[in-house]
């Protein structure tokens, strides 16, 4: 008969009710006949009360103080308006004082991190001496460093970003697909792919599913997107780079020019943001107590800026760089910084990128040959999304094949499937993990990453 309360519902209107919490042991402190605990539930926490008198014995005072931190507990108690606030506690204005508890689940003794150390902002640590978390600690026990409220606010707030990336491509008319991860050919036409044993032969990890969203567009679907596993063999130990990572893909057809497209993930993301700033101000605040960082910020309509614009200002800014050479990291990073100050926003756009650093199957600028009608957008001087208009022209997508070195046999049914007639079309790819990384302006995107794979780590 018993109905469990969540914690986060427990609030002054619930004074003086009898309820039902499960929840984690926290802390314990036992105390003369009375011992204080802290029960938790994913990022909320309460105080509770064993004390001696009409429904606890010294027995279970001693019981309570005896439980293992990170059991699973049952309890029934009174919840009372506390006399203070309870700092320390989500819930500061009431506490529960316990009439009965039950060990659902015992922890064992020694936890391999402790959770007040995992997330104590490690500048704070520095000062007093006390102990904080590395990366490669929590990592290696990330079942539990999953249960800190920085990692329970960081993992809901990305759940939203794909609940709010899902919402507005259906409104704006989008159908959702699912592509295959198991594919005959590298899908970017370059090295860094995993091969695997597919039978008598070998297959590949799709590196995107961009050959099979453009497939899509050639049967007519118009507009559609997939969130899904991507692939990529790099070898790169950076703090943003995975081999796996979740992918939000957009691929749609337009009528007159690419930049319907741009228009259209631009704002895709711009309602993201909004979403978040109005749904997720609770994990937003929960993630900068352990990491400080400036609310994001972004324009309506976005900031778009041609990629000799750029390089201009990278100029100016002492940067010796090339019109046709691609944008390192650290110069990535330092426009950015550069872009902020001029426009003050985080999100903007590149457009009209070199032909020469863009994939095979990017459409050639019809005014500069050189430049192409290809883009990316950037958070906090980092790029999230890579994207352009897609040949679709099966005689030219060969002649730029061939130039890339790329086995037309390979991609034989890619290419043919431009053959019998293909809407001019344009998408993007953005990466899950690095949005939630740099919209909460953290350092690393395994951070971001429930259970990250790079060159170093397969487990857990």
């Amino acid at each position: 008969d018993r109905v469990l309360i969540r914690i986060k519902d427990l609030t002054v209107e619930k004074a003086d009710e009898v309820v039902w919490v499960r929840g984690r042991i926290h802390t314990s402190r036992a105390k003369g006949k009375q011992c204080f605990l802290v029960l938790r539930q994913q990022q909320f926490n309460i105080q509770a009360l064993v004390a001696v008198g009409q429904h606890a014995s010294k027995q279970m005072v001693k019981f309570a103080a005896n439980i293992n931190k990170e059991s699973i507990v049952d309890v029934e108690g009174v919840v009372r308006k506390a006399h203070q606030k309870i700092g320390g506690c989500t819930q500061q204005d009431v506490e529960l004082h316990i009439q009965r508890i039950y060990v659902i689940s015992l922890a064992e003794p020694r936890l391999p991190l402790q959770l007040d150390d995992a997330v104590r902002p490690e500048v704070e640590g520095e000062e007093d001496g006390r102990a904080t978390v590395n990366q490669d600690t929590r990592l290696d026990n990330r079942v539990i460093d999953l249960r800190t409220s920085t990692s329970q606010a960081i993992f809901c707030l990305q759940s939203g970003i794909c609940q709010l990336f899902r919402e507005t491509l259906i409104r704006k008319g989008f159908v959702e697909i699912q592509t295959p991860k198991i594919i005959s050919a590298a899908s970017e036409g370059g090295a860094n792919v995993f091969t695997v044993s597919y039978f008598k032969s070998s297959a590949y990890l799709a590196q995107s599913p961009q050959l099979y969203k453009q497939m899509c567009i050639c049967a007519d679907f118009e507009k559609v997107f997939c969130v899904g596993p991507v692939f990529r063999a790099e070898d790169s130990n950076t703090h943003r780079h995975l081999t796996e990572f979740v992918g939000l893909d957009i691929e749609m057809a337009f009528n007159y020019h690419y930049h319907e497209v741009v228009d259209e993930i631009a704002d895709t993301l711009v309602q993201i943001f909004k979403g978040l700033q109005e749904r997720f101000q609770t994990e937003i605040r929960t993630v900068n107590k352990q990491f400080p960082c400036e609310p994001f910020k972004f324009l309506e309509p976005t900031l778009r800026l041609e990629y000799r614009e750029a390089v201009a200002m990278l100029r100016e800014a002492g940067v010796e760089m090339g019109d046709e050479e691609d944008l390192s990291t650290p110069n990535e990073k330092l426009l950015g910084r550069l872009v902020k100050e001029k426009y003050d926003t985080d999100f903007y756009i590149l457009d009209k990128y070199p032909l020469a650093v863009r994939p095979f199957y990017t459409m050639p600028d019809p005014v500069n040959p050189k430049n192409s009608n290809s883009y990316d957008m950037f958070m906090r001087g980092e790029e999230i999304l890579s994207g352009a208009q897609r040949i679709h022209d099966p005689q030219l997508l060969t002649e730029r094949a061939q130039h890339h070195g790329i086995d037309l046999e390979k991609i034989k049914a890619y290419i043919d499937s431009f053959r019998f007639g293909a809407p001019p079309h344009a998408g993007g790819g953005i990466g899950l993990e690095r949005v939630t990384m740099l919209y909460l302006g953290l350092h690393n995107v395994r951070q971001t990453s429930m259970f990250p794979r790079d060159p170093k780590r397969l487990t857990p």
